[in-house]
């Protein structure tokens, strides 16, 4: 696996970070890719999280926190200097086994640190039980991007009052609050964050790939697609009829529907679920304009394998999400 550079030292927006690993899953498609990066505070949510829902925006203007979407699924992170964030790039079409290759590798170097280090099958890194870090999933044709944070010594006030996780989530969780099942790596080494990430690259990367001048304004050329307002806010259409849930090994769930004599007009599937297809062309341009009953539905869907386009998610249970 090969280390990619920057041609200098400059902290850059979150969102170039992002364009730098589309540009490195659809460029240099041979070897594996890692990257590690740190942003000024920002908070970034998943591709199909409604902002209002995920982000204390009043808190984030009034702090100067950032806020962008990204193109994977998941949920809502908050980063910072002081937080890592990790990119890995390969040549794979298999979400689980991308999944378990990258989280194994960083328990592995957490573990040769002396650390109590394990994954979990939310694709989370805990160390001595709780999280240390948490990963998304992003897939193009032939190439899958996994990112995440590893949570070095992060500003915990900021990320608490940033972000604004639902009632349902912390139950799931079995906790009251955030705060009790993360942890941060200063806590656990006696090691500086550069000196941390000087050892991950050793233990991980049998060499680098440093980015030219060019490289970086075709970078900057991807990343505008992540900073338009479309982008960010996302699609949040009018609707008279809300259905949440929360599946196991999904994830939350939230449907908004705008019914028009029964018939569904628009609908919108936000939640922090992972995506392995597009979800407007396999799911939801397929009920728009069907009428909204169990039995239209299920006709609708005939033949999609919504679990092809959300990762762990059946048939059944995205009609019980619409109906029950």
């Amino acid at each position: 696996m090969k280390y990619l550079k920057l041609p200098d030292n400059a902290t850059r927006i979150l969102p170039f970070y992002l364009a730098m690993e589309e540009y490195a899953a659809r460029i240099m498609a041979d070897d594996d890719i890692f990257f590690m990066w740190q942003p000024n505070p920002t908070v970034i949510f998943g591709r199909n999280q409604l902002i209002d829902n995920e982000v204390n925006l009043d808190y984030c203007r009034e702090h100067g926190i950032a806020t962008y979407r990204r193109k994977s699924g998941g949920g809502c992170v908050y980063a910072d200097r002081d937080n890592i964030m990790l990119s890995y790039i390969t040549r794979s079409d298999n979400v689980q086994q991308t999944f378990s290759t990258y989280t194994h590798a960083v328990v592995e170097v957490l573990k040769s640190l002396g650390l109590d280090a394990s994954d979990n099958s939310r694709n989370d890194i805990l160390v001595g039980g709780l999280k240390v870090s948490g990963n998304a999933f992003y897939h193009i044709p032939g190439r899958s991007i996994v990112h995440g944070t590893m949570l070095y010594d992060t500003n915990m006030e900021h990320m608490f009052h940033a972000i604004t996780p639902s009632h349902a989530k912390l139950e799931s969780k079995g906790v009251e609050s955030v705060k009790s099942r993360i942890t941060t790596l200063s806590q656990h080494l006696d090691m500086g964050i550069d000196e941390f990430k000087d050892y991950v690259v050793r233990s991980m990367c049998d060499g680098e790939i440093v980015l030219t001048d060019a490289d970086v304004a075709q970078i900057e050329a991807i990343m505008q697609s992540y900073l338009t307002p479309q982008f960010i806010y996302g699609s949040n259409p009018r609707c008279n009829l809300v259905k949440k849930g929360r599946i196991e090994g999904v994830g939350e769930l939230q449907v908004n529907m705008e019914l028009n004599h029964n018939m569904i007009q628009h609908i919108n599937l936000a939640g922090d679920f992972f995506l392995l297809g597009n979800l407007d062309d396999g799911i939801l341009n397929r009920l728009t304009g069907v009428n909204y009953s169990r039995e239209a539905v299920e006709l609708a869907l005939d033949g999609v394998n919504v679990g092809d386009i959300i990762v762990n998610l059946n048939n059944q249970q995205l009609i019980n999400l619409l109906f029950d």
